[in-house]
């Protein structure tokens, strides 16, 4: 994946980077949509929880402008769990009383459903505190608040995502056509669905640069093309997500974003592409005549290696996640790095010095890509501040000397992650207690189930 960067001595416009709500604007957003859709019926007003599941209710299209002066939602869907009940653990349930927050329309967000894109929209919406400011323990005003700090210091990401996933018969005993690694001539059936994600990526603004058959039958990639707009891009991948399913179910097949959604088949990761320009366009990274990282690109790659065994809480957020991590399957075991090699965490692909960017390669499909993302920027904030020295790879293997081992158990993982200071700094202390409270009990809820292997052990 190229990812183009233009040089330039002109200031790069810091203000187009960040979102700015005006009634006014909504309003015009409005007309335009209805304009190119009248026939427009419903509307499904949306917030993304801790797991990033969709919570929101659908109204009716007469009320759509009244939501220029936003709406309430109760505090409590970001401590809901996978299965959409309140974690009374979080301590934002009936003991507080389920307080509502006031939530507004993001702008640019009015898109058409995949299910009936005529007469079917959706409208993403972000949640404020009391005071009115960005309520913090939702995951795309985290992500906001650290995209804000890194502009400040006049480092700017531009990121790629790449997203796995697998279509399945729905029905337990039909037969799912088979398909193989890079096959570009896919089955008729999983051909059609692919064609209509294309279709619907672009009636929905979404920038597709490929969809690739995976290793596994049934599994496959997307691309979603570099963007400046990090919040964008995460909306992107949350729209493109439901509209994935959406279409499937239209074919009779199942999408799937878990992890390990098979033992015998591949996992699915989510994997991000970032490089870094500063406020004149220019990239940052480069690699020497050596081919090794320059200083800048070492200190965050190093930053990113730090603190990835704390970050294995967000990258891997249930029980499933971390049955992706097995030898073998092109998934990083350790936190480490490597140039041109797959099985590290984090790779430098081959690319000119125009298009170098390193690739995040750890989180799994089923990762909220608000927190993924954040998580990232954190390791390059910890990178640039902090006095971390980058070991030296292999140069045999093309792979670090590993120095830290990563967490093979969720509970583990949110152990380290809880005492993280690094995490306290950039994610704060209430959000790290309720997503530790809250994956806590999804733990538990798991753990506490008698399986039937255990019962066939007749002991």
């Amino acid at each position: 994946m190229n990812m183009p960067i233009q040089s330039s001595t002109k200031i790069f416009p810091t203000t187009l980077l960040f979102e700015h709500q005006d009634n006014n604007d909504f309003y015009l957003e409005t007309q335009r949509y209805l304009k190119n859709y009248p026939e427009t019926r419903f509307i499904d007003i949306c917030l993304h929880d801790l797991n990033g599941h969709i919570r929101g209710k659908r109204i009716e299209v007469n009320a759509l402008h009244s939501l220029q002066k936003g709406c309430y939602f109760p505090l409590s869907i970001y401590a809901m769990n996978l299965n959409g009940q309140v974690v009374e653990e979080s301590g934002l349930g009936k003991y507080i009383g389920e307080p509502d927050r006031l939530c507004m329309p993001v702008l640019g967000s009015l898109k058409s459903c995949a299910d009936h894109p005529t007469q079917h929209a959706q409208l993403l919406l972000s949640m404020q505190s009391d005071d009115g400011s960005d309520c913090m323990l939702e995951p795309r005003n985290l992500l906001k608040k650290i995209l804000t700090t890194l502009h400040q210091i006049h480092y700017f990401p531009v990121i790629a995502g790449e997203i796995e996933f697998y279509l399945s018969s729905q029905q337990e005993h039909a037969k799912t056509p088979q398909t193989q690694c890079f096959d570009v001539d896919t089955p008729h059936d999983f051909h059609r669905i692919l064609q209509q994600i294309e279709q619907e990526a672009k009636r929905q603004n979404i920038d597709l640069t490929a969809i690739v058959a995976e290793s596994a039958s049934g599994q496959f990639e997307l691309n979603i093309q570099h963007s400046h707009n990090i919040l964008k891009l995460c909306d992107d991948i949350m729209a493109i997500k439901r509209m994935i399913r959406q279409i499937a179910v239209k074919h009779h097949l199942q999408a799937s974003f878990m992890a390990k959604p098979n033992m015998s088949k591949a996992g699915s990761g989510m994997h991000f592409h970032m490089s870094i320009l500063n406020q004149y366009q220019n990239n940052i990274f480069r690699l020497d005549s050596s081919k090794y990282p320059n200083t800048v690109m070492q200190k965050i790659i190093a930053g990113l290696i730090d603190l990835m065994p704390a970050s294995m809480a967000i990258l891997a957020p249930n029980v499933n996640s971390f049955r992706r991590f097995q030898f073998g399957q092109h998934v990083p075991l350790e936190a480490n790095w490597g140039l041109n090699n797959r099985n590290v965490a984090i790779r430098i692909p081959c690319a000119d010095q125009d298009n170098q960017r390193l690739e995040y390669r750890v989180a799994g499909a089923d990762v909220n890509p608000y927190l993924c993302v954040a998580t990232i920027l954190a390791g390059v904030l910890h990178g640039l501040h902090a006095p971390l020295d980058l070991a030296q790879t292999n140069a045999k293997l093309n792979i670090l000397n590993i120095q830290h081992s990563l967490p093979i158990h969720q509970l583990e993982a949110l152990q380290l992650f809880e005492k993280s200071c690094i995490f306290k700094q950039y994610f704060g202390t209430e959000f790290m207690q309720l997503w530790c409270a809250c994956k806590r009990f999804e733990y538990q809820t798991v753990i506490n189930k008698i399986t039937q292997t255990e019962l066939d052990w007749g002991i």
